[in-house]
């Protein structure tokens, strides 16, 4: 009974694999579609962006769209293949011959946690690199807007680790920042504030500009207001800093095109320069957890699709589970929304539509499991 419960797992997750590869394609593909069509319309009134640069770009977006989709690709495969399997009578056989729903379930979720883990593994750096390129495309050829040339107009503030002074200090930086192609990026109308570790005023900073020179910030005619509150001459002064013109421009643009393995590190270097990092530990937390809504899309499929034909009501069930995956998609936006406003904790808002549909898929098929 053992290699027999084995092979039929092994022969129902080869089944599941196949069919939610093939609707991972086919959404992807849609979904691809209506995105080309849009920008399409959108590079009607630009003479420089070509057929084959929309098509460049809408191909880069590709992996992006496999990850948005694969939860739902992985519940609808997973509904067509149980369904199958059920208008068959292979479940019935199998089930009748004693063995449980659990038992044959196992190479499913397993398959469905594979694919979230591939997911995030290796297709969110390719994503991270295609979208990326495909937003400085999009920026360049359809908005006409570059990189960091989008920052300028705005006052930027920025917080950083500072020991000069004393050890444990911390330097707040704000000014106008503009771009420029020969001198690179600058703050004009500086203003700098070191602190000591306990948050006590060291001394403040004028400067009417700051390059952004290789490991340092340059402040050029600074005036320093020490202790005793009198300015000094006005002369240059090197901050030292982690930041890179890179680094400023990857903390406003979206999330979705830095990779999970960089995402750590990034957050570190974001919060010790003042940056907030609520959307990017909110991905990070949204990608760990995609192996874990996979796994509980593929259980959610089973309970809704096992049931046998001649019962009656397969539709409903099949329309059921469709609505439900529906319903874990508008938690994720809602939870998502509500982290990146700090009202629920990051952890619990990206986690909450994965832990939702597991215990859903649980409770439906323990309800419906009679052996």
């Amino acid at each position: 009974m053992m290699a027999f419960s084995y092979t039929l797992s092994a022969y129902i997750a080869r089944r599941f694999a196949a069919m939610s590869l093939a609707l991972v394609a086919a959404l992807a593909g849609l979904v691809a579609l209506f995105d080309f069509i849009e920008l399409l319309r959108r590079a009607a009134t630009r003479p420089e962006a070509t057929f084959g640069l929309v098509a460049s770009i809408a191909s880069l977006r590709l992996p992006f769209v496999v990850l948005q989709i694969l939860p739902f690709a992985v519940l609808l495969g997973g509904i067509i293949a149980f369904w199958r399997l059920a208008r068959s009578s292979e479940l019935v056989v199998a089930r009748a011959a004693g063995v449980s729903a659990w038992s044959f379930l196992a190479g499913p979720v397993l398959v469905a946690a594979c694919l979230g883990t591939l997911a995030i593994t290796v297709v969110s750096p390719l994503s991270a690199a295609m979208l990326a390129r495909a937003e400085r495309l999009d920026a360049t050829y359809l908005r006409n807007a570059t990189g960091l040339s989008s920052l300028a107009g705005g006052r930027l503030w920025l917080r950083q680790a500072d020991a000069t002074l004393e050890p444990g200090g911390v330097a707040i930086l704000a000014g106008v920042p503009e771009v420029n192609r020969e001198s690179g990026f600058r703050l004009t109308q500086v203003s700098l504030w070191r602190l000591s570790a306990h948050d006590r005023p060291l001394e403040r900073v004028e400067a009417p500009l700051a390059r952004l020179v290789p490991g340092a910030w340059e402040l050029q005619q600074a005036v320093t207001f020490g202790s005793d509150r009198q300015p000094s001459a006005p002369g240059t002064l090197r901050l030292p800093t982690t930041l890179t013109p890179d680094r400023i421009e990857d903390s406003f643009a979206s999330p979705d095109t830095l990779s999970f393995w960089a995402l750590p590190g990034f957050i570190q270097v974001l919060e010790s320069s003042g940056f907030s990092a609520m959307r990017h530990r909110l991905h990070f937390h949204s990608l760990l957890s995609l192996p874990l809504l996979t796994a509980a899309m593929a259980l959610m499929a089973a309970g809704f699709s096992m049931r046998h034909s001649r019962r009656g009501g397969v539709a409903r069930m099949i329309g059921a589970g469709i609505a439900a995956g529906f319903a874990l998609f508008l938690l994720d936006k809602v939870s998502e929304e509500f982290g990146q406003a700090g009202t629920l904790p990051v952890a619990l808002a990206a986690w909450a539509p994965s832990v939702a549909g597991l215990l859903l898929a649980l409770t439906l098929l323990i309800y419906q499991e009679d052996g």
